[in-house]
């Protein structure tokens, strides 16, 4: 400061020539050689002609071999070529998790092809607005789900019933003139205006993640994987193409079976499965059912957690019971290919408050920055921002948003090198581990799934009944984060909870639907007008804004299921008109309660309502669907 008195205050170095070398240089030296030229089709074909014979996927008592699943997806390209698809088009997927799915998605990225998943479970609102702004001229789907989809003027092609058309193709690997630079798949995450926005994932990108989990958790030639996340969210890419493209057995889990723990639990004990991908509050669940897991689960030695913060306490319970197994922390987002650090949770120590999300995979690079976009010190909060191979290309149709989010890389020297803004506070811990705060924004993870608390709020202010809301997250029982909406009603009566739940299930995927409503006179505000969020009262559930009168259990089954239901929903009293989701249940506290029945009553519920209505009961009874 005494040698230049003129400079500006936000240039002056907080940094020392070493720590400054430490934590732009040392600690983002990660360069290791990946597939860079390649796709991902490309080096599934190199695989099958290593192991043609070997299983690639198995579902049920369906299976494909490698050679077997290259052939069928194969036909599939030839057919989809047939309608002018090709290098850059985009195919909407909408098939339910089967050895179709498979062949799907691989025959349209061997067609040149990016895929974009269509759940069929989201509703029909989402799906349209997907379809308006991506326009895929073709959509790959079953039959049965063609109902479901929106009125929109693609091609439909259905995988059963068209098959006998499709197998007609040659089934020789097409050339597809798909490069490492182009588009793999556009997956959506919800948006803070209300609309979802699509991300833009590459070959190139996706196959620097899956390298550094294939050097740093090389697969032995007997291990099994198992793929259960929607193809929707960005997990699924590395439960599936990571095993795939390394000639490993893939266990795909039905819906049916992973709303079900014991057989969750079962089936990955059947399949030998050797490693699996978790959201930590389905890691809860398990360890909160199976006091024994070990036991049932011998073979499972390499669990990953993502998609929110892991606990400690979480931690050390799996320490405590799967001693023969370690867990890894990922962090990251859709931006960078779902995964940019990790952390081995050994490494935990018992006083230790928040488990750190680790450093950067191979070729990922990651920077603590203030709002000037200077390096902070060691210990001091900042922006995470992240670079490297695995970012994607930015947003469908937004190009403002791309050049907020991906900014030019300040400390690379690399032409074109890009930093993508997380919105994550984090800070570096004296070891060289980051350690996440929270956010800047409202954005927050629940139960794996990413969510703008702001898009709720627009969904519902559109409601005409309500005329301001506020939605948060709030852990008043540790471990099971929960949103809730409080809402300010534009009129007498004010709506009641289940006309706002039944507003937001034509509009938004049910993970998105909050757990609890609770109906305020006004906002609490701060001295500058905005809503303050910390001012809000733990919500208190009103019967009368269920719409059902309370009805006592009457008999010893009923007071039996009640008393879980108290118990599972922390509140003190239940009644038999109740619906569960209403009192705030969600579909990872529905499988508990299933079990907890079961374990009581020695009833399968699901199993008897599915012999009543000869259909999977599950989207009736729970419309959020699985995790």
């Amino acid at each position: 400061m005494a040698a230049d008195p003129q400079q500006r205050l936000s240039r002056l170095p907080l940094l020392t020539v070493d720590e400054r070398q430490r934590l732009l240089v040392d600690w983002n030296t990660t360069a290791a050689p990946y597939p860079d030229d390649q796709s991902i089709h490309g080096m599934f074909e190199v695989q099958v002609a290593r192991t043609p014979d070997a299983v690639a996927v198995i579902c049920s008592d369906a299976s494909l071999t490698y050679d077997e699943l290259n052939r069928r997806a194969n036909q599939v390209a030839h057919y989809l070529a047939t309608f002018g698809v090709g290098r850059g088009t985009l195919v909407g997927v909408c098939i339910e998790r089967s050895p179709a799915i498979v062949v799907g998605l691989l025959g349209i990225l061997k067609a040149g092809a990016a895929y974009l998943p269509l759940d069929p479970t989201y509703p029909s609102e989402r799906l349209a607005l997907m379809l308006e702004e991506a326009k895929p001229p073709v959509v790959l789907t079953q039959e049965r789900l063609v109902a479901d989809l929106p009125a929109y003027g693609a091609l439909m092609v259905c995988l059963d019933a068209h098959w006998p058309l499709i197998a007609r193709c040659g089934d020789a690997n097409p050339v597809s003139g798909a490069t490492a630079e182009d588009m793999a798949y556009l997956l959506y995450t919800s948006g803070s205006t209300g609309r979802p926005k699509g991300v833009l994932g590459l070959h190139r990108a996706t196959l620097s993640v899956l390298a550094w989990m294939w050097r740093a958790f090389p697969f032995a030639a007997d291990e099994v994987c198992c793929q259960k996340t929607s193809v929707s969210f960005g997990d699924s890419i590395q439960e599936l193409f990571g095993p795939l493209l390394q000639g490993i057995r893939t266990v795909l889990i039905p819906d049916g079976v992973l709303r079900d723990v014991p057989r969750l639990v079962q089936t990955l004990a059947l399949h030998g499965v050797s490693r699996i991908i978790v959201v930590p509050s389905l890691l809860r669940t398990l360890l909160d059912t199976y006091g024994d897991l070990a036991d049932r689960l011998p073979r499972l030695k390499l669990w990953f957690a993502g998609g929110e913060a892991l606990s400690s306490d979480l931690v050390h319970r799996f320490r405590k019971r799967l001693a023969h197994a370690r867990l890894i922390d990922l962090y990251g987002a859709s931006e960078a290919s779902d995964d940019t650090t990790w952390y081995d949770t050994s490494m935990v120590s018992d006083g230790l408050s928040r488990v750190p999300i680790g450093r950067p995979l191979a070729n990922a690079q990651v920077y603590v920055l203030d709002r000037r976009l200077q390096p902070v010190p060691i210990g001091i909060p900042g922006e995470l921002h992240v670079g490297g191979a695995g970012l994607t290309r930015g947003y469908l149709n937004r190009p403002a948003l791309t050049a907020e989010r991906f900014m030019p890389h300040p400390y690379s020297q690399e032409p074109g090198a890009r930093l993508y803004k997380t919105g994550d506070v984090v800070r570096y811990r004296p070891d060289g581990h980051l350690e996440y705060l929270g956010r800047y924004d409202q954005q927050v993870k629940v139960r794996g799934v990413r969510i703008e608390l702001e898009e709720i709020e627009v969904v519902l202010r559109r409601h005409p009944a309500v005329r301001e809301v506020a939605v948060v997250v709030r852990e008043d029982d540790p471990g099971d984060p929960r949103l809730v909406a409080y809402v300010v009603a534009a009129q007498e009566p004010p709506p009641t909870v289940r006309e706002l739940r039944r507003f937001l299930d034509t509009k938004l995927p049910a993970a998105m639907a909050p757990a609890t409503f609770a109906l305020l006179e006004t906002l609490p505000l701060t001295p500058s007008g905005k809503v303050n969020r910390r001012a809000l009262p733990p919500p208190n559930l009103f019967r009368s804004a269920l719409e059902d009168l309370y009805g006592a259990p009457r008999t010893p089954v009923e007071h039996q299921v009640a008393a879980i239901w108290c118990e599972i929903l922390g509140l003190e009293q239940v009644g038999i008109h109740d619906n569960f989701f209403e009192l705030g249940g969600h579909s990872l506290s529905a499988m508990k309660l299933l079990f907890r029945v079961q374990e009581a009553t020695h009833v399968r519920v699901l199993d008897h309502l599915a012999q009543d209505i000869h259909q999977d009961p599950w989207p009736l009874l729970f419309p959020e669907g699985p995790t």
